[in-house]
This record gives structure tokens, sequence and C-alpha cells, in this order.
């Protein structure tokens, strides 16, 4: 018996080895199916409420002196363009809005604001639209004159108005530039005005009291 168990284990081993042998041979020469085959870079799904920061970018993209120029450009100075992001201060979304001036419109709830991107694109048009209401005498009066070295335009007003509010650009017109505070970070409404000056924004109508 031991006699047969000396001959058979040598051929059962060897049988084994032979059996990975052809199996790592057949893997070896396996095509890996078309529709697995990856021949190009994969597209990435990302969460639809998500903006991706891009360090690269420095500018705005060139979108001429239209309404959409105009806002686009403001929203780069403001937030880089970034929907979901709120300051040191507490100003949120990409046109950094504070909840104060939101909730003249009719925005109560800050979590759903900054989670809603047509939100923010609405509450930014109807903010204009009611800065344009309040400042209709001063932007007839006003426009196209120089004032402390800046040209007057009514975009540039209404950006003012963006970064100090209404009240204060009243102040800063009818005292011919005297009045001209900044915001927390230094900007003042003459850097503003200056800044987005001449974009055509004229097709958005001044509104009394609008609401979202």
């Amino acid at each position: 018996m031991r006699r047969w168990i000396n001959v058979f284990c040598p051929l059962i081993m060897i049988f084994i080895l032979m059996s990975f042998g052809f199996n790592s041979a057949s893997n070896k020469i396996m095509e890996v199916p078309f529709t697995l085959k990856v021949n190009e870079p994969t597209a990435v799904l990302f969460p639809k409420n998500k903006t991706i920061f891009n360090p690269v970018m420095v500018a705005p993209p060139f979108l001429g002196s239209s309404y959409i120029g105009f806002k686009e450009a403001l929203a780069f100075k403001e937030s880089q363009g970034d929907y979901f992001t709120i300051n040191a201060l507490g100003y949120l979304g990409k046109y950094q809005f504070g909840i104060g001036t939101l909730q003249l419109m009719g925005v109560y709830n800050a979590t759903r604001f900054i989670n809603d991107p047509m939100l923010q694109e609405r509450a930014f048009h109807t903010n204009i639209a009611r800065n344009k209401w309040i400042l209709r005498r001063d932007i007839k009066r006003f426009n196209g004159k120089q004032i402390g070295g800046v040209k007057v335009t009514e975009s540039g007003i209404l950006a003012a108005a963006h970064l100090a509010g209404a009240g204060n650009v009243k102040k800063f017109l009818r005292s011919l530039g005297e009045h001209n505070v900044s915001d927390e970070f230094g900007t003042s409404i003459a850097n503003y005005m200056r800044k987005f000056s001449g974009y055509d924004i004229s097709f958005i109508s001044p509104v009394r009291n609008p609401k979202i």
C-alpha cells in the first residue's frame, strides 16, 4: 500500500500544478469584452448642487456689456461665481446676499437659499429691479456725470447699491462723492461704480417692493 501511495502522490501533485498552469495560460489569452474596454477618459457625474472651484480661473468669462455680463462679473467679484459659499460675515451664495436683504424680497430660509441656484438668480434679478425703483430719480439725474473722477452710469449705480445699499448710494451721489462708505473688506462705493460702469441693464424695469 505504501508503495502505491509513493507512486500516486507525485502524480496527483503534478496534475494539480498542471491545472493551475492551464488556467493561468488561458487567463493570459482571454480578451477584455469590448463593452468593458476603456478607450477614453470616463465622464464623472458630480452632485447637481455643487460647483467645482477651478484654481486656474482668474477672470470671469467675457460676456460683453450685456446684463449677463454684468451679473457674472459682479458674481465673480463677490464669490468667484460659487453658489454654495458663505463668507466670514455670513453673506450667502453667488451674489453674497445678506439675510436682511433677502427678507425684503420674501426669502426667509437661508438653507434653502444657499442650496437653490435658481432662487439665487431670481433674487439677484428682483433686487436689481428693487434698487432701480429706489434709485430711479438719481439714475436719471446723475447718469453720465463725473463724481470724484468716476463716470456715473446706471450699472455702476446698481452695482454699488448691491454692495452698500441703495440708501448709501443716494448719499454718495447727492454729496458728490463725499459720502463714500466701504464694506468690511475695504471696497468702496466709488470702486464698484467705476468697476461696473457701462453695462446695459436697461431692459430690467424698476419695481416697487418686488417679491420673489
